[in-house]
């Protein structure tokens, strides 16, 4: 199936620790142009914090993954928040987590566990979509068959663009790639072979908190 699970809105988080201050941040990206420039933006923002430790993945099959202790012991910053990426099983993204230094030594098990909550923290107040790949399918149809293919239309769960009523009827609708054949027997089956398909192209799209997102790549 193609689809993927991405950041549409990043978020942040906190974690303290004896009195160290972990600031978590969520960024989509798509590009390590990307990723580089909101880095800038974080040392600028917090340009008196002792640390910015960050963890990107990019891409899919194989997705390309960095990370950065940035001054941290290695292995103590970096990884935790690529593992909490790993984790949510998301692509597209970028965390970064600055560090405000509480006059305490936390020890590799301490740092660890800060960098995972603050990343985990951060994660849990963005927006995970899952981003689909599919087709914009004109449906027309008669008034007699109108009724059997929203049944289908709902059944599936599919997103209705546009419905245009005339003499007939012509719904405009968002299939899934891995759905479109199976989705194409149903409406000819149901309507005896009177309902035409069109493809009108194809495209990503996601159901966002603003409705249904379309990308066009």
């Amino acid at each position: 199936m193609d689809r993927y699970d991405t950041v549409y809105r990043g978020g942040t988080g906190e974690y303290i620790e004896k009195r160290s201050r972990f600031i978590g941040q969520v960024y989509p990206v798509s590009s390590e142009e990307e990723v580089f420039a909101y880095l800038e933006e974080i040392k600028k923002k917090y340009w008196d914090a002792r640390h910015h430790c960050w963890a990107y993945v990019i891409g899919r099959n194989p997705a390309s993954e960095r990370m950065s202790d940035d001054g941290e012991p290695a292995g103590t910053a970096g990884k935790p928040i690529l593992e909490v990426i790993r984790g949510k099983g998301i692509t597209n993204v970028l965390v970064v987590v600055t560090r405000y230094f509480g006059g305490t030594l936390l020890g590799t098990g301490g740092l660890v566990r800060s960098y995972t909550a603050a990343s985990a923290e951060a994660l849990s107040h963005s927006v995970i979509i899952t981003r689909i790949f599919g087709f914009r399918v004109d449906i027309h149809t008669d008034y007699a068959g109108l009724g059997r293919i929203q049944y289908l239309i709902a059944q599936r769960g599919l997103y209705v663009q546009d419905t245009v009523y005339t003499d007939r009827v012509v719904i405009s609708v968002l299939v899934p790639e891995e759905e479109e054949r199976a989705f194409s027997k149903e409406v000819q089956e149901g309507t005896n072979g009177q309902a035409v398909m069109e493809k009108k192209g194809d495209c990503w799209f996601a159901q966002t908190e603003n409705g249904i997102q379309i990308w066009n790549e």
